[in-house]
């Protein structure tokens, strides 16, 4: 057999091995919860758990339209806010649980991210940027000053009828599950004909328009793709703060956590948004158990941030992989 034939017969095995790897992962974190069902004092695992899985599907999401197709976002908190607010709203007025209506706020957010990408993906560059801004900050003035929904001294939410033991344990599996499906559709694009044009985009747009792409429906798309996932999130992060106001959810600071998330794990790759909400929310906590909570702790975790990305321009995937070194584990483009 030749040394061709043998690295052709190793390539499906090598693939297994990871598919069983990622797979026993997936397993492992499911059965989590069940210790705090046995044995109380895993409340704060789960929560950072849940915490880097939000990160983890805002961050995927994000990346469709910011890492794939090269555009960068900065209102994607405004479907984020949308969800929440859906859903609270509905919660309050109709008694309607969060956890069925996530998913159509992700479908709300999906059909206003492809109205307003419409409009605004007709620009290019600094332009889409500041209509981006424009649009978080146009939603803040509309939600601060809009009393049905609580204005700027927010909306109240009922908690969930559960013990404190195991209130965590609905959140935190539905935040895997968004997860789970980001990662995946992440993936799924990344692979597809989509993902081709998107990245054709992102290298030279003026050469994918004479190649034949329609480069403005391919991005408004990504666009309303990733919309869904701040949706739904959204949804289920307002329920668990039992509390909705603009300022939680429309910052720049919460827009630029997407941007540097995906620049830290690597902008454009599946893995790099999961690797960078691990390292964001992992440093943040290091930070906190150390120093405290303070103006402090968030100074010293962008700093941190900040220097990885100078250090690894391409992310850390992309470093690894530009030497050589990245594990086959996540290698998964």
């Amino acid at each position: 057999m030749t040394l061709l034939n043998l690295t052709r017969a190793a390539a499906p095995a090598r693939l297994e091995a990871r598919f069983l790897i990622l797979s026993g992962l997936v397993v492992l974190l499911l059965l989590l919860p069940v210790l705090q069902v046995l044995s109380d004092g895993h409340n704060y695992v789960l929560h950072v758990l849940m915490v880097i899985f939000m990160y983890v599907a805002l961050a995927s999401g994000w990346n469709i339209i910011g890492g794939y197709a090269g555009y960068t976002s900065l209102g994607h908190p405004v479907f984020f806010a949308l969800g929440a607010y859906f859903s609270g709203v509905l919660l309050v007025y109709k008694g309607w649980s969060p956890f069925w209506t996530a998913p159509l706020a992700g479908l709300l957010a999906t059909i206003f991210g492809f109205a307003f990408g419409l409009i605004t993906l007709r620009t290019r560059g600094p332009a889409f940027v500041i209509s981006t801004i424009a649009l978080l900050l146009l939603a803040r003035l509309v939600l601060d000053n809009w009393e049905w929904v609580g204005g700027s001294n927010g909306l109240s939410l009922p908690m969930i009828g559960w013990p404190y033991r195991f209130y965590k344990i609905p959140f935190y599996y539905g935040m895997l599950l968004t997860a789970l499906a980001a990662v995946w559709v992440s993936y799924r694009i990344r692979h597809s004909k989509l993902g081709l044009f998107l990245r054709a985009i992102a290298m030279d747009e003026i050469k994918a328009e004479v190649a034949g792409i329609d480069t403005r429906m391919c991005k408004v798309i990504a666009f309303a793709i990733s919309a869904f996932f701040a949706g739904v999130c959204g949804a289920l992060w307002g329920y668990h703060q039992t509390y909705l106001r603009p300022t939680i959810f429309l910052t720049i600071g919460a827009a630029a956590d997407l941007v540097l998330i995906n620049l830290v794990g690597g902008r454009g790759t599946v893995a790099g948004p999961v690797l960078g909400a691990a390292l964001r929310v992992g440093l943040d906590e290091l930070v906190v158990n150390q120093i405290g909570s303070t103006e402090l702790n968030i100074t010293v975790t962008g700093i941190l941030m900040i220097l990885i990305v100078l250090f690894f321009p391409g992310g850390i995937i992309g470093a690894l992989r530009e030497r050589g070194r990245l594990p086959r584990l996540l290698d998964w483009d």
